[in-house]
């Protein structure tokens, strides 16, 4: 369909071209120096020590669930509100997850007091999703994990660029996972980043990522090595220069971009509000209020902007409310069905109860936000959710 208005568009000019043609020009594509530079940059702009680029974000998950040694018997809290990978990551290696549910409709990130409920003598980590690239509460949680003993992941996927008290989302707990994929801040396609402060981790990561090798193909090319061993089980989740020189080139534009996404979301917060501050139309406006959001400004947090949810009101009917904006020529989405409630979890998870989680997910969808996103098209936006609700 020719979208009006597409839900997401990249952030694309001569600087991509330029950068795959070069790569193609060096006639080295597979993982190598341009990998390495990317590596570095994305390290040196999150503050983490350490970065490894794979394949996606998927594989950052397994492979950071794989280097901190979850395994068979053990379990993983994983919020529900969440893309589907962030639980089977955990699943691929053999351990169990257990659904904690979110704060309420305001803040749609994992709640800690149901992170705390859902901890057994099995839990080996907590595995929170910064949904919509808005911080978690990760002063509460990563206290929680250090008191309780357990590992913390960050599923960033939403949030590069995104700090909370002087950090990145990313590098509060052991490790961060982001992606690459093409609706998000950053895009190459498909990609991922693995940051950790922990060289024991990078050191596995790296290992793991390519077939359990000593060596890769860029050292023996680099004359660095001639043959290689393979001392671990390995997977084939290296990405390739082509996506690394775009995620440089992407980089360099993040800061920007998140800049203008900020802007569109205050421009739909204010849309959708009454001159009293308060949301109109009976809607309610996630994240609005909390600290980097509009009318409540703090200098310590900086959201991502990733993804602009809102929840109709209670009782209007969601599939004609998308029906009408897409006759507008407005895409939307959902973001996101819970993963407790798709049939194979049920079958694996029977009877849970997410009751916030599962009033929000009812009720919510996602409109279009891109860095290239003009205010008419926002305008057009903002009149066909009027007119779908009048």
């Amino acid at each position: 369909m020719n979208w009006k208005v597409p839900l997401a568009d990249l952030n694309y000019d001569e600087q991509e071209t330029q950068a795959v043609l070069e790569v193609l020009q060096s006639r080295w594509l597979t993982m190598g120096a341009v990998t390495q530079a990317f590596e570095n940059e994305f390290a040196r702009f999150t503050g983490a020590r350490q970065a490894v680029a794979v394949s996606n974000a998927t594989v950052a998950l397994h492979l950071a669930c794989l280097a901190l040694g979850i395994g068979p018997g053990d379990e993983v809290i994983v919020p529900s509100l969440t893309f589907v990978a962030s639980a089977n990551a955990v699943l691929y290696t053999g351990a169990g997850v257990r659904f904690a549910d979110i704060l309420g409709p305001h803040e749609l990130n994992i709640s800690p007091e149901s992170i705390e409920r859902q901890i057994t003598p099995h839990t080996k980590a907590i595995l929170v999703v910064h949904y919509g690239g808005y911080p978690c509460r990760m002063p509460e949680i990563l206290e929680l994990a250090q008191r309780r003993g357990l590992a913390l992941i960050e599923d960033a996927a939403h949030a590069p660029g995104a700090w909370l008290q002087g950090r990145h989302l990313g590098t509060w707990g052991d490790v961060g996972c982001f992606s690459f994929f093409s609706n998000k801040n950053l895009s190459t396609g498909e990609g991922g980043m693995l940051v950790t402060n922990r060289q024991d981790v990078a050191e596995k990561v790296r290992l793991l990522r390519s077939h359990g090798m000593t060596s890769l193909t860029w050292d023996r090319h680099q004359g660095h090595a001639y043959s290689y061993d393979v001392v671990a089980l390995g997977y084939n989740y290296r990405i390739d220069e082509l996506r690394s020189a775009l995620g440089l080139a992407q980089l360099e534009k993040l800061a920007a971009g998140n800049a203008r996404r900020a802007a569109l979301t205050r421009a739909y917060w204010h849309a959708f509000c009454t001159p009293e501050d308060r949301p109109a139309l009976h809607l309610e406006l996630p994240f609005y209020g909390l600290p980097g959001a509009e009318g409540n400004r703090r200098l310590d947090v900086q959201p991502a902007y990733h993804l602009f949810p809102l929840l109709l009101p209670p009782g209007v009917d969601r599939q004609a409310f998308i029906d009408r904006l897409r006759q507008a020529g407005v895409q939307t989405s959902i973001h996101y069905p819970p993963v407790h409630t798709f049939e194979y979890y049920r079958r694996r998870y029977p009877g849970v109860s997410l009751p916030q989680t599962e009033a929000v997910a009812a009720r919510q969808v996602t409109l279009p936000l891109y860095p290239g996103m003009s205010d008419e098209q926002l305008n057009l936006v903002v009149t066909a959710v009027q007119q779908a609700l009048a």
